[in-house]
């Protein structure tokens, strides 16, 4: 009978400490603290995105491969990638190739053909070669406003990185101005061949943002950055940093974690918790060759409240307002 109590005890023991390391972590050694873990509920609807919480906004990023022309040309990739968009309240956007400039423009036009308000932003094309790329923020203009003027691509003066980020600052439409949730859009897409150097650049650049003239607490970085988050190097080591993606690939083919959603879970507490990764095969019933003449990356999401601090009246001081 002692055996059997003493068994008992083991299993709720190893229970309680299971239960335990899911829901808390340990910080510091002398001093010790116990404080909730950030938790992520990834979602599978099919591989879609379910319904979304009340009060809240989607933040995707989507790696649309050599966005372009010949892409522009390709009608039913065109018709998924105008879907994908408009289950979106903000997209970053990586891989504009073309050298022509009416490439988003007539993008947004065929999102907006059924009476939707999207718009965008666009950085400078970048890169060492020949083959240059552009990022864009694509948005809502029902439930997101952006500053036009505080759009910035971050100064490189070393040439560390191959494609800059591109930073842009946005404020949920919907709550009072000083209510509603105000957030920085770092859009990175790292070089492959020099992923391991620009992640160890990306912790500087991620700090320098939280410290740009805007002073915003709530930096989300995004993109395509060719690395799982168990080798994100001197960037996973940014304090309290956290990524949306842990484990779920993210390209076409199913076999690699590229693209991710990256924010302080502290600062950010807008976030609702819920993010995933939209696979394109399962929600528009491709085949792999049709989901792949749309891109070799799935999009990626997350959600956040509309509210600064994540519920109404909990109000941070923040930047003066946005024009509307």
């Amino acid at each position: 009978m002692p055996r059997l109590s003493l068994t008992i005890v083991a299993v709720l023991l190893a229970v309680g400490g299971y239960v335990f390391n899911q829901h808390f972590e340990l910080d510091g050694v002398s001093g010790i603290q116990v404080k909730p873990r950030a938790a992520v509920q990834t979602t599978d609807v099919a591989g879609g995105v379910p319904a979304r919480a009340t009060d809240s906004i989607r933040i995707c990023t989507f790696n649309i491969q050599v966005l372009g022309q010949n892409k522009l040309d390709k009608p039913e990739a065109m018709n998924v990638l105008v879907e994908v968009v408009r289950q979106f309240d903000v997209i970053a956007i990586q891989e504009i190739r073309s050298e022509a400039q009416d490439v988003m423009p007539r993008f947004v036009q065929m999102i907006n053909a059924t009476g939707r308000r999207y718009d965008y932003v666009i950085g400078p094309r970048l890169g060492r070669t020949v083959s240059k790329e552009q990022y864009a923020f694509v948005f809502d203009t029902e439930t997101i406003q952006t500053d036009r003027s505080a759009l910035y691509t971050l100064a490189d003066p070393d040439d560390l990185l191959h494609r800059e980020p591109l930073v842009g600052w946005f404020r949920t439409r919907g709550p009072p101005a000083d209510q509603a949730f105000t957030f920085s859009l770092v859009n990175i897409h790292t070089d492959p061949d020099e992923v391991d150097l620009e992640l160890n650049v990306l912790d500087d650049a991620y700090r320098a943002i939280m410290n740009d003239d805007r002073r915003e607490d709530d930096v989300i970085l995004l993109g395509d950055l060719n690395a799982a988050p168990e080798k994100f190097g001197q960037l996973g080591e940014v304090s309290g940093i956290m990524a949306v993606i842990a484990e779920e690939p993210t390209n076409t083919r199913g076999t690699k974690l590229y693209d991710n959603i990256l924010f302080r879970p502290e600062a950010t507490r807008e976030f609702t918790g819920r993010a995933g990764v939209m696979d394109l095969m399962r929600e528009f019933n491709l085949t792999m060759e049709q989901a792949l003449e749309v891109s070799d990356h799935f999009p990626v999401w997350a959600e956040f409240s509309v509210y600064e601090g994540g519920r109404m009246g909990d109000i941070a001081e923040r930047p003066s307002a946005v024009p509307r």
